[in-house]
């Protein structure tokens, strides 16, 4: 699979590279490598107070959300596949204290709520280049860079996003994606998503880089 820059034009469809908050990105770039782990598999926290307490929090929370409030997490390990794709009525902030790779496609390529993996493009973010994800695009976990080496990646997303899900009855197809707060879901039938019953919603191959890598 052909794995492009961040700085390549095709991003732009998916979403944007942040300039400046250098002094803020250094801050969250010590704080992940010092205080969040590096899991063999993949693990998410949506919330990390070492994160959230940091006055680079605050700066980004008030300028890149307009003030709204936010929430501070991670998502670290090693993985070079796709297994779901997911997408929030929100952009997200991501950026890594090492680099990594983003497996994205766009939502106006679901086409009766199926999405063929083929439409999937993967995206090179290097260590220190902090992003926006539109909402628009879809995403999930990161993919390592390297073959001997994970992943420490900031989540930024509104507050209370992929924590626990609504109580309500779906009353159309798109609400059985939703499997938490601001998250809904498609699934590759070959992952673990899909044998707990996530909607299965990605057709084709399941993608894995781990020879591109």
């Amino acid at each position: 699979m052909k794995i492009y820059n961040v700085n390549d034009p095709l991003f732009t469809n998916y979403g944007r590279i942040i300039e400046g908050y250098d002094d803020e990105k250094k801050q969250i770039m010590q704080t992940l490598a010092e205080c969040t782990p590096i899991p063999d598999a993949t693990d998410y926290v949506a919330e990390e107070k070492a994160l959230q307490e940091l006055t680079a929090s605050n700066v980004i929370s008030n300028s890149l959300f307009g003030g709204a409030p936010m929430q501070f997490g991670w998502c670290n390990g090693h993985n070079t596949k796709l297994n779901c794709l997911e997408y929030h009525r929100s952009s997200e902030i991501n950026l890594g204290a090492s680099d990594f790779i983003l497996l994205l496609a766009k939502r106006e390529e679901i086409e009766n709520f199926k999405l063929d993996s083929s439409k999937v493009k993967a995206f090179l973010i290097p260590k220190g280049v902090m992003v926006e994800i539109y909402a628009t695009s879809l995403h999930y976990a990161p993919c390592q860079a390297r073959k001997d080496s994970g992943f420490q990646v900031l989540v930024g997303l509104p507050k209370g996003t992929n924590i626990g899900i609504p109580n309500f009855k779906p009353v159309n197809q798109e609400d059985n994606l939703l499997t938490a707060t601001n998250k809904w879901l498609f699934a590759h039938e070959d992952s673990n998503e899909a044998k707990d019953g996530a909607f299965i919603g990605i057709t084709g191959v399941n993608i894995d880089i781990v020879n591109d890598i």
